[in-house]
């Protein structure tokens, strides 16, 4: 199934907005919030946002199904709770722009996971697709390493992050066919706060001594990226094939790239460029895949 137009859109708002998230957690913890409440900040603000949208007037949300709750537990805890914590405390020690670089690689994580458990068919361009992709960011990685502080366990903590998200775009795909991908963001996000609230110790009192900067990053990262960016994202996988969505992540470390370079003054070099170029080449051949024959389940549909 080729790349419709609806998920192209949702995909784009996702992946710009979640590019911009990394420069923004840098700037928080540059402010003053520690990453562990910064991260509890952050969800704290989303988890109000679909209490409220789930408690307007008309709006039903449906409760999880039995069978169903537990999944969904066990995938926040993964794709949402572990993400953010590495991500989080590992740009405490590397760059915005390296952190886009390296969340980066959870496209092939993601592609490979959708072959195997969705069972959804990657043909020959697919896979030359996310061979580019990934030369493509690790030249953007190169290009921005050699100006920037990182640590050994900053970046695992981060390659972590790309790992356990793409478990959860790539399970919650079944679960988009019994909810609504806003129902599914909100019990996602709501599940995932959980495991924060060991950080709420001082989070007041951090709060009040961080920069002005740093509280708006906050609000920003809690209702963009971590609101809007998942419920988009979500609206996208209900709308494509996860493997071929997933590619629209190489986009990402572009977007965190610029960000980065806007606002924190971290210029991208040359070869950040011309990794970027690779990268969203990368994109179109993957997407271009969708010529491919069709999975058995897709045909039968």
């Amino acid at each position: 199934m080729y790349l419709n137009s609806k998920a192209f859109i949702m995909a784009s708002i996702s992946v710009v907005i979640w590019g911009s998230s990394f420069a923004a957690i840098r700037v928080g913890l540059q402010g003053g919030i520690s990453a562990g409440h910064l991260i509890l900040f952050r969800y704290l603000i989303a988890s109000g946002i679909f209490i409220l949208y789930a408690l307007r007037p008309g709006v039903k949300f449906k409760l999880p199904k039995k069978g169903d709750f537990l999944k969904i537990l066990i995938l926040s805890w993964i794709g949402i709770s572990l993400y953010h914590f590495g991500v989080t405390f590992g740009e405490q020690t590397v760059s915005a722009g390296t952190t886009g670089m390296l969340i980066g690689s959870g496209p092939i994580f993601t592609a490979l996971l959708a072959v195997f458990v969705l069972k959804e068919y990657l043909g020959v361009k697919g896979w030359i697709g996310l061979g580019i992709g990934f030369i493509g960011i690790f030249i953007i990685t190169m290009g921005t390493t050699g100006s920037s502080h990182q640590n050994l366990s900053g970046v695992l903590l981060i390659l972590m992050g790309a790992l356990v998200t793409s478990v959860l775009f790539v399970y919650q795909k079944p679960l988009l066919k019994r909810y609504s991908s806003i129902e599914l963001t909100a019990y996602f996000t709501w599940a995932g706060t959980l495991p924060f609230f060991i950080f709420f110790p001082g989070l007041i009192q951090n709060l009040q001594h961080a920069t002005m900067e740093a509280i708006l990053s906050a609000l920003y990262i809690g209702i963009f990226p971590t609101a809007i960016g998942y419920a988009t994202w979500a609206i996208a996988l209900s709308a494509g094939k996860a493997s071929t969505i997933s590619s629209m992540l190489y986009i990402e470390p572009v977007v965190a790239v610029l960000t980065s370079w806007i606002w924190l003054q971290e210029l991208p070099t040359m070869i950040s460029i011309i990794g970027g170029i690779v990268a969203i080449s990368g994109v179109i051949v993957v997407n271009l895949k969708g010529k491919q024959r069709p999975t058995i389940t897709e045909t039968a549909a």
